[in-house]
């Protein structure tokens, strides 16, 4: 029996990135580039599916299971294809003492969407995450690496108007 070669592959430049993040570890130790490896993969394809999750294992000599335990741990892993702005919606009990139950449901009548969905035209996915360790600014959304923060509804409106440009 033959094996079908896997259609996922690294671009030349992440691949490049990928070995030189292995490259760090002791060999035998290539298990500790997994986070960074996984960033690497999100970056390229928008989200790690289970075929690049093998790619992943096979590039660290690892086993796959090793790499879905790590990305379906992480809520910053993307288990599913997402919209260009992925929207991690603070939900515990600080962000809602300060409204965050009001602006979470204005932001997804806004959007149309609930949690795990994604905007028809692609633009916002909508994620609940459990902390984003910003309490005294609540309540808090994160697209990226950047926080919104004291989030009003104008406040809602305007980042959503800004994105959609």
């Amino acid at each position: 029996m033959t094996e079908t070669p896997n259609p996922v592959a690294f671009t030349p430049e992440r691949l490049a990135k990928v070995k030189e993040i292995i490259a760090r570890y002791p060999e035998g130790r290539q298990k500790s580039a997994l986070l960074p490896v996984l960033h690497v993969a999100q970056e390229q394809w928008g989200w790690v599916s289970s075929e690049v999750m093998d790619h992943v294992a096979e590039l660290l000599s690892i086993e796959p299971v090793e790499v879905y335990e790590v990305a379906t741990f992480y809520t910053m892993y993307h288990l599913d294809a997402v919209g260009k702005h992925v929207i991690e919606y603070c939900r515990t009990g600080p962000c809602c003492l300060m409204g965050g139950e009001e602006i979470y449901d204005y932001l997804k009548q806004k959007l149309g969407i609930q949690a795990g969905q994604t905007t028809p035209d692609g633009l916002f996915t909508l994620k609940e995450v459990e902390c984003l360790a910003a309490c005294g600014w609540g309540p808090v959304f994160q697209i990226r690496e950047k926080f919104y923060m004291n989030l009003t509804r104008e406040r809602v409106d305007e980042i959503i108007e800004e994105l959609s440009k």
